[in-house]
Formats: structure tokens, sequence, C-alpha cells
């Protein structure tokens, strides 16, 4: 069930493209560095890998394992009430996300199992990142 408002996101220096880019294009795009190919998540102002200042936001494919998950049975805040997933996937490019499952996450053996991501638009227009298990 969703509410009138989703929890409002605290937007870094690095991050307004990623939400930008999810609501205009409903597709995920993570920084990648211009000198070694690698993918920053969180984003930043350098590589990880490299320390290069030089980055390009690229669509990801969407796929991943996941890592962990956790059912929350308190309510926190009115847009998720309780029962409600959180949950850890491991990007296909490397970086590792935390979202929710949008099928129930209940049942044996789901660690490791592949995710897709899903793109959902909560009632007041944010679009959020969020998996299901592939099939």
């Amino acid at each position: 069930m969703q509410t009138q408002t989703t929890p409002p996101r605290v937007l870094g220096l690095y991050n307004e493209p990623f939400w930008a880019l999810l609501k205009s294009e409903g597709r995920l795009h993570l920084q990648c560095c211009a000198d070694c190919g690698t993918w920053r998540y969180p984003p930043g102002p350098v590589c990880q890998a490299c320390l290069s200042p030089r980055a390009e936001w690229k669509p990801v494919g969407g796929g991943g394992e996941l890592l962990s998950w956790v059912i929350f049975h308190r309510q926190y805040l009115p847009a998720y009430p309780a029962p409600h997933n959180v949950i850890a996937v491991r990007l296909d490019e490397g970086p590792t996300i935390i979202s929710n499952l949008v099928d129930n996450p209940h049942g044996e053996g789901i660690i490791g199992s592949r995710v897709e991501l899903t793109v959902v638009e909560m009632d007041d227009g944010v679009a959020l990142p969020r998996f299901r298990r592939s099939v």
C-alpha cells in the first residue's frame, strides 16, 4: 500500500543525476569511471580504483544477485507499513544497492537468487528502484 508522500531523499553533491535519470528514462544509471571503467555506487567525486575524477552516467542492465534480506515488522515511516522488506543486491556490474523486493521474500534458498530491476512510481510521482525475482 502506498501513501501520498514518499520520505524525502537526502540528495548529496553527486547523486542528483541518479534520481533524475531514473525518473526520466525509467532505468538505473550509475557513475562509471571514464578512465578505467570501474562502476561507482554510491556516486562520488573520484574513482575508488584509479582516483580519476572523470566519470560518465551509464545505464546498467538491471540484473543482479540477492545477497541478503530482512523483514521489518515495525513501521518506521508512513510510506512503508509493516511488514516490509529491505534487500541488498549485487548488480551484475559490481556495486551493491539497498532496495526493496516487490514480491514476497519468504522462502528457503532465496539468497543468491537472480533479481531484476523494476522502477516503481509512488503516488506522489517519485520513481524508486525496486527489484523482483527473475523467472
